[in-house]
């Protein structure tokens, strides 16, 4: 857990403010879902004493939240989170999100498709004109004929790359690999997250697209600007 108590302990006012906006989200007694990133870590440390259990879409958030005696649940089919905070690499006006850069976007989408509402808590860094500016979408494949995968999806996106740690594949959670891929400018994220979907080998992919009511996202000088959603998520 040594590069979370790294990141919790690098103060920023962007990442304060959007943590501090998603803690008043937050009610006791309510089962929430945690994703990942370094302001949700936070909201992690913020929370810690309020009467709230979590089912968390990583083992790093896991580790962070029982550092803070939050009780970790499963989503077992008989619990469903009121509220789901989570990051995000990207976020666009639309609130179309890129998601993956921690490996975790497939547990990430579970959680935040199970719960009733969506909340990304990010800095104001993260919000870009237009999605892959400057971040490659993640796809998480499974590791059987990977690189045929790889080929296939070269049709929908330019040069696939495997993401490597070390000298060795990563692996996810969920012992997958992830090929990391150019969104080239005039690429139709609404389009390819059905036809992404598509393609045998892919098990999901970092585009979250109309799952966000609205994002949180904190200002360098700890003011907050909101993104909501056009139509919010029954």
């Amino acid at each position: 857990m040594k590069g979370f108590a790294a990141m919790a302990d690098e103060h920023s006012p962007a990442r304060e403010a959007a943590a501090a906006a998603a803690v008043e989200l937050v009610e006791e007694g309510s089962v929430i879902g945690l994703g990942s990133g370094r302001a949700v870590w936070r909201v992690v440390e913020l929370i810690a004493g309020m009467d709230v259990r979590a089912v968390v879409a990583s083992e790093r958030t896991r580790a962070a939240a029982e550092k803070a005696g939050i009780e970790v649940v499963e989503l077992d089919g008989s619990v469903r989170p009121v509220l789901a905070l989570d990051g995000a690499d990207e976020v666009d006006r639309a609130l179309r999100l890129i998601k993956g850069g921690g490996g975790a976007l497939l547990r990430e989408k579970i959680v935040v498709s199970a719960s009733e509402r969506f909340v990304v808590v990010a800095e104001a860094a993260k919000k870009v004109e237009r999605l892959g500016e400057g971040f490659r979408l993640p796809v998480e494949v499974v590791r059987f004929a990977w690189e045929d995968t790889a080929r296939r999806l070269g049709a929908l996106l330019p040069a696939p790359e495997l993401r490597s740690e070390g000298d060795e594949p990563y692996l996810t959670d969920e012992g997958h690999y992830i090929l990391d891929c150019p969104l080239p400018e005039g690429s139709d994220p609404d389009a390819l997250d059905v036809d992404l979907r598509r393609v045998p080998g892919v098990v999901e992919h970092g585009l979250f697209v109309g799952l966000a009511e609205r994002a949180l996202l904190g200002t360098p000088d700890g003011g907050l600007e909101v993104l909501r959603a056009r139509e919010m998520k029954p």
